[in-house]
């Protein structure tokens, strides 16, 4: 039985150990230039261009084409999406699966809706990965995976909403606070895989520790954390550390954001995915 896990690329992760893995590039578009979210890609300089760019920008699901190519070569196929309220990388993905099992007798694929983006997706699939390591039959993993995923989370602290507004995926009245005065802005993704704001953060000292607590209410308890940042590391190790003193036997590790996220997140934000007490 050959498994395969799938993610689309607002995951931030383009490979893994043990397991076969693709991901499938989402895009960012411009008025002058389309950038591809692969390991190929200067994010730094995307960043800034996009930021003194005139005009229209916005981001691309991968369609079905895409999803079934990533789904090539697996019989057993777990695919991870972005919330599908912010992105039509769900639908593309469950159609693939659909025509992938027509055209592949007895081979199954499940599409996850994360609800969430970046390293929440990145937990879900640590997950999968280490139940297929263990052994664990298919049908089992697939009905796991959603008890799973109701406990795991999504905190984020942006400096700039600019791109999220523009795309509607904030309200623009919110986006002008980030960035005046030094405010941060600090939320989470919603039960129906929104972007939440919850508060206004003079300082990424009181950002950092606002996310912290709000973990804490929202039952972490020295579960495993990603941390994704986009060119702010020692925010995101300030926040490890802060984590560590209270749990120190904590998996707590910190990546950059890759493209779609770095887009969203823009310079200086995080995203924290994290589990609460009860994940199993």
């Amino acid at each position: 039985m050959n498994y395969k896990l799938v993610a689309d690329s607002s995951a931030n992760v383009f490979s893994m150990s043990g397991v076969a893995y693709a991901s499938v590039p989402m895009k960012i578009i411009t008025t002058q230039a389309e950038y591809v979210d692969d390991p190929n890609l200067d994010i730094a300089a995307m960043v800034d261009t996009i930021k003194v760019t005139k005009g229209k920008s916005g981001t691309s699901c991968p369609n079905v084409h895409d999803w079934l190519q990533a789904f090539s070569g697996g019989d057993r196929i777990f695919a991870v999406t972005i919330t599908s309220n912010l992105s039509g990388s769900h639908a593309s993905a469950t159609q693939a699966a659909a025509d992938y099992e027509a055209a592949n007798p007895g081979a199954k694929v499940c599409v996850i809706d994360s609800l969430s983006a970046g390293p929440e997706l990145g937990l879900i699939l640590d997950k999968l990965q280490q139940w297929i390591a263990e052994g664990r039959a298919y049908e089992q993993m697939v009905e796991d995976i959603q008890a799973y995923q109701s406990h795991t989370h999504l905190a984020f602290s942006l400096e700039s909403l600019t791109n999220l507004a523009r795309n509607g995926r904030v309200n623009p009245a919110v986006a002008k606070i980030a960035g005046v005065l030094g405010i941060r802005v600090m939320g989470v993704a919603s039960e129906v895989g929104t972007l939440e704001p919850l508060h206004k953060c003079r300082g990424e000292k009181k950002a950092i520790e606002t996310i912290a607590d709000e973990m804490r209410k929202r039952g972490y308890n020295g579960g495993r954390v990603k941390i994704a940042h986009c060119f702010n590391e020692n925010a995101a190790q300030t926040l490890k550390a802060m984590i560590l003193t209270g749990w120190p036997e904590a998996d707590v590790t910190v990546e950059p954001c890759t493209a779609l996220c770095s887009f969203y997140a823009e310079r200086g934000g995080m995203l924290v995915g994290f589990e609460d007490q009860n994940a199993m």
